[in-house]
């Protein structure tokens, strides 16, 4: 199994430009959160709790970051569920606002995306490795651990291997 590091490098190979990490602390979380609404239907009630397909693949996802990183795993886990607390909210709304969110939170974030990744003049990660779509969060975790000054053995390590985070001069590739 990869390890954190090797996870984390192989996505920060596709994002060394400033702008582009930006972009994906809001178009991330949009699109995250988006998957975790579209799939927070149908529910089935256990008790007072709600089972959905969304609390599967937050469950499956979280033991996967877990695996990696129990400090970024855990931060991924209470992060997945409180998408998952205001996911179900939505999903008991009408149809139109379920949708109108799950899909308008999908296509704006992944838009920011690729604006991103304009500046980068890169491929998002997942186009070449699947495995980008679950590592991208944690990518963006592990980026607000950075600002924060934590986990800089982590940050060394990736910086080790991808380079250190700059500004991408020229035009952008198309």
């Amino acid at each position: 199994m990869k390890t954190l590091i090797d996870h984390l490098s192989q996505y920060a190979d596709y994002h060394r430009d400033p702008r582009n990490i930006h972009t994906h602390f809001v178009g991330v979380p949009m699109i995250m959160f988006a998957v975790v609404v579209l799939l927070s239907r149908p529910a089935w009630m256990v008790g007072d709790l709600p089972v959905t397909p969304a609390l599967f693949c937050a469950l499956a996802a979280s033991v996967f970051y877990l695996r990696l990183d129990t400090r970024l795993g855990l931060s991924m886990a209470a992060i997945l569920a409180a998408m998952l607390v205001a996911a179900q909210w939505l999903a008991v709304q009408s149809l139109a606002v379920w949708l109108g969110a799950g899909i308008g939170l999908f296509a704006v974030g992944w838009v920011i995306q690729f604006v991103g990744h304009y500046y980068e003049g890169r491929k998002p990660a997942f186009v070449d490795d699947l495995a980008g779509l679950i590592v991208g969060p944690l990518f963006v975790v592990a980026e607000w651990a950075f600002a924060l000054g934590l986990r800089k053995e982590v940050q060394a390590a990736i910086e080790e291997r991808s380079g250190p985070v700059r500004l991408r001069t020229g035009q952008a590739a198309a």
